[in-house]
């Protein structure tokens, strides 16, 4: 449990490294393209090293695993791979270099309009929903990690972007939000089946399914308790 632990520890802290000035100091020191392969590959190889403490920790159960908590996920993560098709297949300004998309016509587009933080929601939706069945402080750890991540995330990236782009990210915040929905509650954004793209939602919906029935063969346990 101790190297869970720690795989954790260095896993959140190295992503707490853009929001600080260290981020800067490496910018300089290395150069752009330098530092986020450096980056790139840190946040890599923390990430299977946590994964790996994870399948390694022992099981201390918090709550009993049930068939009944193996459908919190079945329901969630068909919206979460939705969210995650829709992420990496938009234009959006808050992208690793996707400064430059506020200048376009419309800089929120499709899925912008319910969230400008599409892959972190489905991030975070799949951490969350996968803590329901897997009741040990393991499972708490690891999930729990990622989650906090995304959450956060969202946060400090809409606060570093803000710093660093100044007024050219007032227009692109003010008609987007970080929570689902929020921008267009408060009218500041007007979602469209037709502008999110029919075809995405399909291509998720398919990633699901297709995942769901690898789930035993790639994870090694099955997506649902009999």
């Amino acid at each position: 449990m101790d190297t869970l632990i720690a795989a954790a520890a260095l896993f959140l802290g190295l992503h707490l490294i853009p929001s600080t000035p260290i981020r800067g100091w490496l910018r300089t020191a290395l150069g752009e393209g330098v530092y986020l392969g450096l980056f790139s590959l840190a946040s890599a190889a923390g990430l299977v090293w946590m994964a790996m403490a994870y399948g390694r920790a022992p099981y201390v159960e918090l709550w009993p695993q049930t068939a009944a908590l193996t459908y919190v996920p079945a329901a969630v993560m068909p919206l979460a791979f939705v969210l995650l098709v829709c992420g990496n297949t938009v234009r959006n300004p808050t992208a690793v270099k996707g400064e430059k998309h506020l200048e376009a016509r419309d800089p929120a587009p499709g899925i912008l309009k319910v969230t400008r933080h599409p892959v972190m929601w489905a991030i975070a939706l799949w951490a969350l929903a996968h803590l329901a069945p897997n009741g040990d402080v393991a499972s708490l750890l690891f999930f729990g990690s990622l989650a906090a991540l995304a959450l956060i995330g969202m946060a400090l990236q809409d606060a570093r972007k803000a710093k660093e782009l100044g007024a050219a990210w007032g227009p692109f915040a003010l008609t987007t939000s970080a929570i689902p929905f929020v921008a267009a509650l408060q009218g500041r954004a007007k979602p469209s089946l037709k502008e999110i793209g029919a075809w995405r939602i399909l291509v998720g919906l398919g990633a699901y399914a297709a995942f769901v029935a690898a789930h035993g063969t790639l994870i090694g346990v099955p997506p649902y308790l009999p």
